[in-house]
């Protein structure tokens, strides 16, 4: 199955709404367009991948660290650590999660997508 990033990206309208556009195993593989800030949460259980494909997403980290991802970079959030995605400009993303993600782990705000409606 051959799949056009761009052209599914370009489909999503809502910002932190993540798009289901494939699955590796027991992987998902997702597109968000992201603006603001989303939340401070983790995931118990699972890793978070974050890729870049166009602008500058900032993920806050504890102790006030930060990771910074340009275009082409990415980050994997272990499980079990607290963090805060923040895009200051428009964002858009790739994620790769296990199908057991919660879309903001057990933190449950207006903003949490969950997974149906990442599926649709």
């Amino acid at each position: 199955m051959t799949t056009d990033i761009a052209r599914e990206l370009d489909q999503v309208t809502q910002y932190w709404t993540p798009r289901v556009v494939g699955r590796v195993n027991d992987q998902y593989v997702k597109v968000a367009k992201l603006l603001g800030e989303l939340v401070w949460h983790s995931h118990a259980d699972e890793d978070e991948m974050f890729l870049v494909v166009s602008g500058r997403l900032r993920i806050q980290l504890p102790d006030d660290q930060e990771v910074v991802l340009e275009p082409g970079q990415f980050h994997v959030v272990p499980k079990g650590v607290l963090h805060n995605p923040v895009a200051d400009e428009e964002v858009h993303i790739v994620l790769i999660e296990t199908v057991t993600t919660a879309h903001t782990g057990e933190v449950i705000v207006e903003g949490t997508v969950p997974i149906e409606q990442q599926l649709s």
